[in-house]
């Protein structure tokens, strides 16, 4: 923790001393740098069909892949990311000793099901989460699957002590199954599709989710973005909830939207879609979500469970405050805002 400490500090420091890191709490300068991972979403549609560009045609937009919420929360303490599509998980640590990062979670993305999971390779010898005892786990570490996995352990009454966990992107999982190095992985589609084909899946985040451990992808905005460009973070959830009505009521299209950005046929990304959970824009400011403005939604409970997960895996320093986390909540606006 104190090198992961060093390294924050550092970053921090670097990023204060350019001026082009820290651009995004600039009202004057329009200019929006977004974080989007390669997993089946309404956010890939917003990329593809460029609808924050229609929506905002004054700002200069660009779009950076990241491989996970680690690397993106890394982005965020470097000021070089003002909006991001990250993981529930993830966004529990950033709110967390020692990053503390200055964001808030203005979008629910999906709430992981079936789309998430952990998959043991043929041939390992593993029939269920107990005899991960002794055997090689792959996952990206900090990630909602990295939760999900210690989730899954815990409830198996496995000690991670008892087995070999190792830190791979799901491109680099790919690459150790198929050598045969890994005996199970844990790990998002479109990635886990490949992982079930040589694979028994063991669980799934969507039964996890059913035992009180849910896991959710979020949309992410820095609080200074937000505070300087507070018109720009309305028209990007505008454009994120019809990215969400497109995927309930034109399946077809979402799926040929996401489909492109991944590489996939339609038929493919429609069936990885149906793998995720989505709400419908109406959802988002429910008492179950995000909530309204002096009325912030459970979405803060699930972080600050989350967090004390973490704690209690020795991940992070300390758990934050339930009311600094309801203060993470950017709902400003809600539910107008969504039409």
């Amino acid at each position: 923790m104190k090198k992961l400490l060093a390294l924050v500090s550092a970053l921090f420091l670097a990023a204060c001393g350019d001026g082009a890191a820290s651009g995004g709490a600039d009202p004057e300068q329009k200019t929006i740098r977004l974080a989007y991972q390669a997993f089946p979403s309404g956010d890939l549609i917003v990329k593809n069909q460029g609808l924050l560009e229609k929506a905002l045609p004054d700002y200069k937009i660009t779009w950076t892949k990241f491989d996970s919420g680690a690397s993106i929360n890394t982005a965020f303490v470097a000021k070089s990311v003002d909006i991001a599509a990250i993981g529930s998980s993830p966004v529990a640590r950033g709110l967390s000793a020692p990053l503390n990062i200055p964001y808030q979670v203005a979008f629910v993305l999906d709430v992981a099901g079936d789309n998430e999971a952990l998959v043991a390779r043929n041939g390992s010898g593993v029939t269920d989460v107990a005899s991960l005892r002794g055997k090689k786990v792959a996952t990206p570490f900090a990630s909602t699957a990295h939760y999900s996995l210690l989730a899954a352990l815990d409830s198996a009454g496995v000690k991670e002590s008892e087995l070999t966990i190792v830190d791979l992107e799901p491109q680099d999982i790919l690459a150790a199954w198929t050598r045969g190095d890994l005996d199970a992985a844990y790990s998002w589609l479109p990635s886990l599709d490949e992982l079930k084909k040589t694979g028994k899946v063991l669980i799934t985040s969507r039964e996890l989710a059913a035992g009180g451990k849910p896991t959710l992808d979020l949309g992410v905005v820095s609080t200074a973005f937000a505070n300087a460009h507070p018109e720009a973070v309305d028209a990007w959830r505008k454009v994120e909830a019809q990215a969400l009505d497109l995927i309930a009521t034109d399946p077809d299209a979402a799926a040929k939207a996401v489909g492109a950005e991944l590489n996939l046929s339609a038929d493919e990304a429609k069936a990885q879609l149906s793998q995720g959970v989505f709400l419908k824009p109406a959802e988002l400011s429910s008492p179950e979500w995000l909530g309204t403005e002096g009325n912030p939604g459970k979405l803060a409970d699930n972080l600050v469970s989350a967090a004390e997960f973490l704690k209690s895996q020795q991940k992070i320093d300390a758990v934050p405050a339930l009311a600094d986390v309801q203060k993470a909540l950017y709902v400003k606006g809600l539910p107008g805002v969504l039409g």
